[in-house]
């Protein structure tokens, strides 16, 4: 049972990944439709990324009230219904409305299947987890892409995939009942009496405050290149839209291969090294997307930065109690979570006014910077909490 609810819950998470990639992809075409300027996308994310912070302060009393499947089952729900109204909507008003909603569903099933597969199931599963998310995040570019082509109908791409949500959201209902059939038993970590630490208290702890920021970079850089390589490739490039939704797509096909590659290597090489490869890999790629090259080099470097991304996020999660201690990792983490929402909403914006502005161009410089800071809150923060080769080994 505990098999088929794990299997469960990867279908949630590809219900997850599914419209955070769409906006990109489509945008290129529906700005123009929508009468609305080409950074305005940035707008639609801040609202999508709005619903998402709400949702996920309330998660806690709200799955203790209705329980995780039920929250999960009701929020792939509502993030169906937002993509099928998305799909009928000629108005920018109406999808910045139509936003909140499908980041309420989606910020909701984030933070309790999250939470309930680190408490119930091993390690590696988180990055199995987020891998299945990358799984949406890439059958949706591909999809839209099809639709591009039919006279740039970006409305039936959101349709189609608000189809397949329904369709999760069903089976979503209809295996509630294995929720209350499978029995975990609770790890030991949590049967012991801990300190509670609040906010103000973890973010005072040595290194805390680069542990945050570092999230804020990450997603910084994530949440721009899957909103603006699209349009970069459009306008910098020179390449159809429809072609470049299906480029964008293989951001998501390398963050997905990324965590599965991760999640198999996780038990045998340290966090540290995983991040520190997919750094360099990230790097490498954001230099083929400047580089003088054929479109293949580009196409690869998109691919790449992907690939370099994915194994970052969780596991800088996972070395946050070895870094700080159990007392004080699930305050940490919610402010590393806060960090991560806020580089999502706040520089994706900023990046489509320059873009508009300037030109695209700069985009692969923008997420070398991103890196770059990246990498020396991770140093900084190892430094200030002693976190290193030493100190895993004698773990």
């Amino acid at each position: 049972m505990a098999t088929i609810l794990l299997v469960i819950i990867y279908l949630a998470f590809i219900s997850l990944g599914l419209p955070d990639s769409m906006l990109g992809a489509a945008w290129p075409v529906a700005y123009a439709q929508l009468g609305a300027p080409v950074s305005y996308a940035g707008f639609v994310s801040i609202a999508i990324t709005v619903g998402t912070v709400i949702s996920s302060l309330v998660s806690v009393r709200v799955i203790r009230k209705f329980g995780t499947g039920c929250v999960t089952a009701a929020c792939v729900l509502l993030t169906a219904s937002a993509l099928l109204a998305i799909s009928f909507t000629k108005s920018f008003v109406v999808l910045m409305l139509l936003a909140i909603p499908l980041g309420l569903g989606g910020g909701a099933i984030d933070a309790a299947l999250n939470n309930y597969v680190a408490l119930h199931y091993k390690a590696s599963h988180m990055s199995f987890l987020h891998s299945f998310w990358g799984v949406g995040a890439t059958i949706s570019p591909l999809i839209m892409s099809q639709f591009l082509k039919q006279n740039g109908y970006w409305q039936g791409g959101y349709r189609f995939v608000s189809i397949i949500q329904l369709s999760l959201a069903l089976v979503m209902f209809l295996t509630l009942p294995l929720w209350r059939r499978v029995s975990h038993a609770k790890p030991d970590e949590l049967i012991e009496d801990h300190i509670e630490i609040d906010n103000r208290a973890a973010i005072k702890k040595r290194g805390a405050f680069m542990a945050v920021l570092s999230f804020f970079f990450y997603c910084a850089g994530e949440s721009s290149v899957g909103l603006w390589a699209a349009t970069y490739y459009v306008t910098v490039r020179g390449v159809a839209p429809s072609i470049a939704a299906t480029w964008g797509s293989l951001f998501y096909f390398g963050i997905m291969g990324g965590r599965m590659i991760s999640g198999l290597l996780a038990m045998r090489v340290k966090e540290r090294t995983l991040i520190n490869v997919g750094l360099i890999v990230a790097v490498f790629g954001a230099l083929l997307m400047i580089l003088p090259l054929p479109q293949f080099f580009s196409l690869a470097g998109l691919l790449l930065f992907g690939l370099g991304c994915a194994p970052v996020f969780p596991n800088l999660i996972h070395i946050t109690p070895q870094r700080f201690g159990k007392n004080y990792s699930q305050a940490i983490i919610g402010l590393q979570m806060a960090s991560a929402y806020v580089g999502a909403t706040l520089m994706p914006p900023i990046v489509g006014w320059i873009g508009q502005a300037i030109g695209f161009s700069g985009l692969p410089y923008y997420l070398l910077a991103c890196l770059a800071l990246l990498y020396m809150t991770i140093i900084v923060c190892n430094r200030k909490t002693g976190f290193g080769l030493a100190k895993e080994e004698a773990a």
